[in-house]
């Protein structure tokens, strides 16, 4: 589920304050000839400790060509331009995200090699040290699963329309059109922003792991590149929560045609879950497995994950009251005022006239994400917005396993489970459940903060797996 507004690291920056995250492990250091390559390093602010990576590739006249990662972010190939580059020293600036390193080289006195980059990296007028090392961080994911696979898996293509999706079929060994038209199959539908049928963020790949456990225990499924995603067609800009279900809907009824399997459900994380609510309503599906899916409206869980996001990074109380009270107001505008995905004109001014009317007191750039915001966010953000599932809650027939993560900072367990409790029509089959410790991917964490997820070895909570299972099987 995506955060609206800037990351929490920037808006501590643009307010003085320093965020709270963790850090992860670096590669061991090692001469290098050459510039050539990556070269890596934890950036600390405060108590805040993240990885950054610079890619050097040979570029003209000697001047080489950059990038920068921010793993524990997920976030790689961020353009970024070498603006100096001497025996001694070096500039790059990366103009996308406002910010610049400047350091000097270390070098091995007897082969004249690059043994470290000692300097600082400044953003938003501040700058801190930052000491660069040859190699990536090293990321370990021991649940991610590796071939060979004792079951089978097939590549294949559903339509929604005109756009075509593809996707991957597992199932268990020994099942075939022919053979046990029992098993049941399984689609599973993504969080929100664009994603690959594996869910990939962090380096986890948490569709992948309980597709694989599935799998091993009986249970065929269906993962699927989002619109515009691997080798899925559609354009991701014109994507709303409308058209993810249409997707999704598409998938199953796909699933459906196939006629090789037995009861055909939807597993759903973040937005897949209220996805998997919304195919619930209309009687799509014969089951329903909710990961973190929001059971309010978009309105209420954006509000409620920036407040969580503010206040684990360390703004004061007032300045986060403020803030979440102009993004509630803001969201409302334009909800009522501009049809989805369209800009808004004059958005300085309509923010002032609402923070003014609200009585916030907010530093200049955290008012300028905030009209960011009131100008448009795309088409996306707005139809989440204005969508409350409250009425297709209600419909849903066919059993549910709803489950939250205690320390979810992105949907917060106890609104979403107390709204399914009174929403959700009673059956036998059902499970609403929180699970202690746990954070919006359902890791075993120390804050819940997103900044953690990059950070935690573990991708899905075992006893998540065997409960999922069980409740499929069961």
């Amino acid at each position: 589920m995506r955060y609206i507004m800037l990351s929490a690291l920037f808006l501590m920056l643009a307010a003085g304050l320093s965020p709270n995250v963790n850090a992860t492990a670096l590669s061991q250091a090692g001469d290098v000839p050459e510039l050539t390559g990556s070269w890596s390093g934890k950036l600390t602010v405060g108590t805040v400790s993240m990885n950054i990576v610079f890619n050097f590739t040979e570029g003209r006249d000697g001047v080489p060509v950059c990038t920068m990662d921010s793993p524990d972010q997920s976030v790689k190939g961020i353009p970024a331009e070498v603006e100096k580059f001497t025996s001694d020293s070096l500039i790059v600036s990366v103009q996308a995200i406002g910010a610049s390193f400047s350091g000097t080289f270390d070098r091995n006195q007897d082969s004249g090699s690059i043994l470290s980059v000692s300097g600082s990296f400044s953003q938003s007028g501040a700058s801190f040290p930052l000491e660069l090392r040859y190699g990536k961080p090293i990321i370990l994911r021991p649940q991610t699963p590796v071939p060979p696979f004792p079951y089978r898996t097939e590549e294949v293509v559903f339509a929604n329309g005109d756009t075509v999706l593809a996707g991957t079929l597992s199932y268990p060994v020994g099942h075939d059109s022919g053979s046990d038209a029992q098993v049941p199959v399984v689609l599973m539908v993504t969080g929100s922003g664009q994603q690959n049928r594996d869910e990939e963020l962090f380096n986890h790949k948490p569709f992948l792991v309980i597709a694989d456990y599935f799998a091993r225990n009986g249970i065929a499924t269906l993962r699927y590149d989002d619109r515009g995603v691997g080798a899925s067609a559609g354009d991701p800009a014109s994507v709303t929560i409308q058209s993810n279900m249409e997707d999704a809907l598409a998938g199953l009824r796909y699933l459906d045609s196939l006629g090789r399997f037995g009861r055909v459900g939807v597993l759903g994380h973040s937005e897949g879950g209220t996805i998997a609510f919304m195919l619930g309503g209309k009687g799509e599906a014969d089951f329903i497995i909710s990961l973190a899916g929001a059971a309010v409206s978009g309105k209420e869980i954006l509000v409620r994950q920036n407040r969580t996001a503010l206040l684990q990074a360390g703004m004061p109380e007032q300045m986060t009251d403020d803030y979440c009270t102009v993004l509630a107001d803001v969201l409302d505008y334009r909800a009522e005022n501009v049809r989805p995905g369209e800009p808004v004109g004059n958005a300085g001014y309509i923010l002032d006239s609402l923070a003014k009317s609200s009585g916030a007191d907010l530093p200049d750039a955290v008012l300028k994400n905030l009209e960011t915001i009131l100008s448009g966010t795309g088409a996306w953000v707005d139809s989440f917005v204005a969508y409350d599932p409250a009425e297709d809650i209600g419909k849903i027939a066919c059993p549910v396993f709803a489950l939250n993560g205690s320390l979810d900072a992105q949907v917060d367990a106890d609104m979403n489970l107390s709204a399914l409790r009174d929403r959700l029509p009673e059956n036998g089959g059902s499970v609403i459940k929180e699970y202690p410790g746990l954070n919006h991917l359902f890791q075993h964490c120390t804050t819940g903060n997103p900044s953690e997820y990059g950070t935690i070895i573990e991708t899905v909570s075992r006893q998540v797996l065997k409960d999922m299972v069980a409740f499929i099987t069961e």
